[in-house]
């Protein structure tokens, strides 16, 4: 047989099927209540392993009756049965802690008493590429019974084995321990990120307009006043144009009843009021036959989607392009630097703003594009408050849910009230939650970096301990080949009892009958 690595003199390759009895499991009829319904016996599906981190399980999601048991044609395991999954997907591995059943997506191993479950277990976990590769199948990867049975074990002396279990576990104690204290900083880190957001939104983070121009003796000019004097340049344009078209409409101010007071020289504004007027300064991407999937290209003019946007942050990359001709039939759904966009289903209200360099591309149906007042509102405050602002959050939550799923839209984004501090302070806040979530990204990578070392070093921990290196060997331990010969006498006694016992019973029902 292939020997998938080196491993000691006084260790066998062997074959699991050579010592084990597999067994494959079933699905009881699930249109037929009595299968389930006050059922006690554990029932496991590969869905019951998917993140189980546990070497035992006790039970799975369900259980099932004895009726249910008999229908499926499953064979309740012994207790310390290995259950490996088979198929949906490979290399799910866990102990039986107590006897279970499972479904066919399992191929099960009940080990003699000279082969420890847990050698077993963990050698499954170390050999799981080697053990995936045995699987066929063109919808999914499976590994049969047959193919099971062919399934490579190095097997060891068993005192070796239970001194490397007992090896393994205490330096996964260890490193389950660091690990542990590696996801409470990545939580932590979490947590001070979205307080760093709140604080920024809610004028906590860095000193107001307000304090600074009392401290230094100075004025200031509070968002209200800016507010105004957005509204006048915008009716003072609009009154200078030689072609003016209908009445000139005042943006809505928000209603802001049952929202928090604001810090002073805040104010809260309707999106009406920090859009350009010098294009469109609210557009949402294009619908149905603007853009069919037949027009998506491999290449050409890129089209940004949801995929660019990220907290805060603008993705590169694209999956759709479309040809020239098509851009100029879209042009306008341009996108320009400092542009926001906004995904509009999905991660309902996920802003970022477009960096410079972006180059001609346009915006699918499921973003909105916003241009805002150049000058007077900071592009990237107005995002802090899509993705920090618990006014602004909540308001978001409560209009965008739906029947099926959230959605965003140009009504809502008009009903929504915005906190707007003075455009100093804006761009103070900017900066300084700038520094910090710098920082903070450093210390989430540093925890992300330490987290995939934890589990390379898991992975060399297995490999030292299957290729004999973990523990050292004691040459007055019985070699894994005696130890495999006893095994394969007991199996060869066994099958003959058994078919003894099973020919005595038909001679027993003969006589009966005559």
């Amino acid at each position: 047989m292939t020997r998938p690595w080196e491993i000691p003199a006084s260790w066998e390759w062997l074959k699991i099927g050579e010592v084990a009895t597999i067994v494959g499991g079933g699905t009881p009829k699930t249109s037929d209540s009595d299968n389930f319904d006050g059922g006690e016996i554990p029932w496991v599906t590969p869905a019951d392993l998917s993140g189980y981190k546990e070497k035992y399980i006790a039970r799975g999601a369900r259980n099932i009756t004895e009726k249910g048991l008999k229908s499926s044609s499953a064979r309740l395991l012994p207790a310390d049965a290995v259950l490996f999954s088979s198929r949906a997907p490979i290399g799910y591995v866990a102990i039986a802690s107590q006897p279970v059943t499972t479904n066919q997506g399992f191929k099960s191993f009940i080990l003699p008493g000279e082969i420890a479950s847990s050698f077993v277990y963990f050698y499954l976990l170390r050999a799981k590429e080697t053990v995936q590769s045995l699987g066929g199948g063109t919808t999914f990867k499976e590994i049969s019974g047959a193919a099971a049975a062919t399934i490579p074990l190095a097997l060891a002396p068993l005192p070796e084995q239970h001194r490397i279990v007992a090896e393994i576990e205490t330096q996964f104690t260890r490193l389950d321990a660091s690990v542990a204290a590696l996801r409470r900083a990545q939580a932590n880190l979490k947590r001070y990120r979205a307080s760093v957001l709140k604080d920024a939104c809610e004028g906590r983070l860095v000193p107001t307009e307000a304090e600074l121009a009392r401290s230094e003796g100075r004025d200031y000019e509070p968002a209200g006043v800016l507010l105004e004097r957005i509204l006048a340049e915008r009716r003072a344009r609009w009154e200078s144009q030689e072609k003016r078209r209908g009445q000139y409409k005042e943006p809505v101010p928000p209603d802001t009843s049952g929202l928090p007071e604001l810090p002073e020289g805040w104010d809260y504004a309707s999106i009406g009021f920090l859009l350009s007027s010098d294009r469109p300064g609210m557009k949402t991407g294009p619908f149905g036959s603007l853009l069919k999937k037949e027009e998506h290209r491999n290449s050409g003019v890129p089209v940004l989607g949801i995929e660019n946007i990220r907290r805060m942050e603008f993705v590169p990359g694209n999956k759709i392009f479309v040809t020239p001709q098509k851009s100029q039939e879209l042009s306008g759904y341009d996108v320009q630097a400092e542009d926001i966009l906004i995904s509009r289903s999905g991660t309902v209200g996920e802003a970022c703003v477009v960096p410079n360099g972006i180059g001609e591309a346009r915006f699918s149906t499921n973003l909105m594009r916003l241009s805002l007042v150049k000058g007077y509102i900071s592009p990237a405050f107005f995002c802090l408050l899509f993705n920090g602002s618990p006014t602004v959050l909540d308001q978001v939550k409560v209009l965008c849910s739906g029947s099926t799923r959230d959605f965003l839209n140009g009504n809502i984004l008009r009903s929504l009230a915005f906190p707007i501090p003075p455009l100093s302070e804006q761009r103070r806040i900017v900066a300084e939650v700038e520094r910090r979530l710098s920082v903070i990204q450093q210390a989430e990578s540093t925890v992300e970096a330490s987290l995939a070392r934890a589990e390379r070093l898991r992975q060399s921990i297995l490999k030292q301990a299957f290729s004999g290196k973990l523990v050292p060997q004691d040459p007055n331990d019985e070699p894994a080949s005696v130890l495999l010969e006893r095994i394969k006498a007991e199996r060869v006694e066994a099958q003959a009892t058994a078919a003894s016992k099973g020919k005595a019973g038909r001679r027993g029902k003969g006589r009966a009958t005559r």
